[in-house]
């Protein structure tokens, strides 16, 4: 293993990217510990101590996660990278409605280019929007959960007065606070993009990753703490350990379906003849169902957090009701409903990033058809059948990696941000394995021999 780390730094250009893509990681955890500007940071590290120590499930835990605890922070990089995650993930889902991006996506590099500014202008709006909602919801103390401290009801410096001048203050403040908010957004963007060019890895995964990686120590702090003590942290630990391999188990399993392209006589030269074969993972949609889940389940809370009664007044039965069963994750109806949808989106999903009707006909235009099954549309209800069989288990393993966290919170009490489960290890070991897997790939273009022997 030491061999092989220290083949990697003896590489001259591989070094420079490795330490160029640990330097852009640096000052992106920098940045997280960078309070935003009117941001009272005594009240939020007092709010910060003493949220969610109930156990409760937080409206913005996945975005606390995804931040790399930056949110609750209020730091400059508080949104992390979430909006441009969803701003992929919108316009990707357009272009099964709107023709143009479809025509855009297949017109190679130069499409490609448009869709990503397009991506990059959609990740502007939602950062302004997503740092504006953030900032309400922070105002009124709802953040940090329901600790009922005076301290979270003043993490943002605002004057109280209701003069004409006082509100004049208070909208500059807050249009200055959501430029700061939206202008990490963009850098965030920018250190990915520039990781992705110069450094190793997918820039924006890493930077996931990372963010995932560093609430790691809080989380399992939060598990020696608490009730079952260091016990539960082992069995715990052991679990886990069976858990990650399992994920990577699956996350590495494929259907491998073979292709064989006819020979073709261009001219006086011979093309095809070669086999290859189509790779569909049973885990084809990654860790989008779980995140597309989590934001559904997101909209009752919501709706409930914006329908408070006034003061002594008793909140509505429907308000009760999402209360007791949308709001806490141990809840056995949120449970079910987190399930059931994480299935139903990774079945969407996958028939938008893997669309059987399009491969066919690239396949036929190409000369390729798999052995035995006719090009054309024969070869579409071929794809889509293994497609259904493939996904259905890898939908319900992702039900389930996506309910570890829950069962934690229900059994052991531990908060939503528990690390063993969840999007947090789909992720980790998707990125993971891949970073790996490009390091190797460059050092046997270097050195005939890769990371790992």
């Amino acid at each position: 293993m030491f061999s092989a780390i220290s083949r990697v730094f003896k590489t001259p250009d591989l070094r420079r990217k490795i330490l160029f893509t640990l330097a852009m990681i640096a000052v992106y955890r920098l940045g997280t510990a960078i309070p935003a500007p009117f941001v009272n940071y005594t009240n939020v590290q007092q709010c910060v101590a003493g949220g969610n120590a109930d156990g409760t499930a937080s409206l913005f835990n996945m975005l606390n996660m995804f931040s790399g605890g930056a949110l609750t922070q209020l730091s400059i990089f508080a949104l992390g990278i979430m909006p441009y995650i969803t701003a992929s993930i919108i316009i990707q889902l357009l272009r099964v409605v709107i023709p143009h991006f479809e025509s855009l996506h297949k017109e190679g590099q130069s499409g490609q280019a448009t869709l990503t500014q397009y991506t990059r202008y959609l990740t502007i709006g939602l950062a302004v929007l997503q740092s504006t909602t953030l900032l309400t919801v922070a105002r009124t103390g709802a953040l940090y959960g329901a600790t009922g401290s005076p301290a979270c009801q003043n993490v943002l410096n605002f004057v109280t007065e209701s003069s004409g001048a006082d509100i004049t203050t208070n909208v500059v403040r807050m249009l200055t606070m959501v430029a700061a908010l939206t202008a990490g957004t963009a850098v965030i963007m920018w250190f990915g993009e520039l990781i992705t060019e110069r450094g190793i890895g997918n820039g924006m995964s890493l930077l996931i990753f990372v963010s995932i990686a560093a609430s790691f120590p809080a989380g399992m702090w939060s598990l020696v703490s608490g009730a079952g003590g260091v016990f539960t942290f082992v069995i715990i630990l052991i679990i886990a350990f069976a858990v990650l391999v399992a994920v990577i188990f699956v996350e590495q399993s494929q259907r491998r379906i073979p292709v064989q392209y006819a020979r073709r006589m261009i001219g006086k030269r011979t093309y095809g003849g070669q086999s290859t074969y189509i790779p569909i993972k049973v885990n084809q949609a990654g860790v989008i169902p779980v995140i597309f889940a989590s934001s559904l389940l997101m909209i009752p809370s919501l709706i409930a957090q914006f329908n408070q009664p006034a003061p002594g007044e008793a909140p509505a039965e429907w308000v009760v009701w999402i209360q007791n069963n949308f709001m806490t994750g141990d809840s056995p109806l949120y449970m079910l409903v987190y399930f059931l949808l994480t299935i139903g989106f990774a079945y969407f999903y996958v028939y938008i990033a893997f669309n059987p009707d399009e491969v066919a006909e690239n396949m036929r235009k190409q000369g390729g058809f798999i052995p035995g099954i006719r090009a054309g549309q024969p070869t579409a209800d071929y794809l889509s059948y293994v497609l259904n069989r493939i996904t259905f288990p890898g939908s319900i393993y992702l039900g389930i990696i996506a309910l570890l966290p829950l069962i934690a919170l229900a059994t052991v009490g531990a908060n939503q941000n528990f690390p063993f489960g969840g999007a947090s290890i789909l992720i980790l070991v998707g990125v993971g394995l891949e970073t790996v897997k490009q390091i190797d790939a460059q050092l046997q273009q270097r050195n005939y021999e890769g990371l790992l022997r």
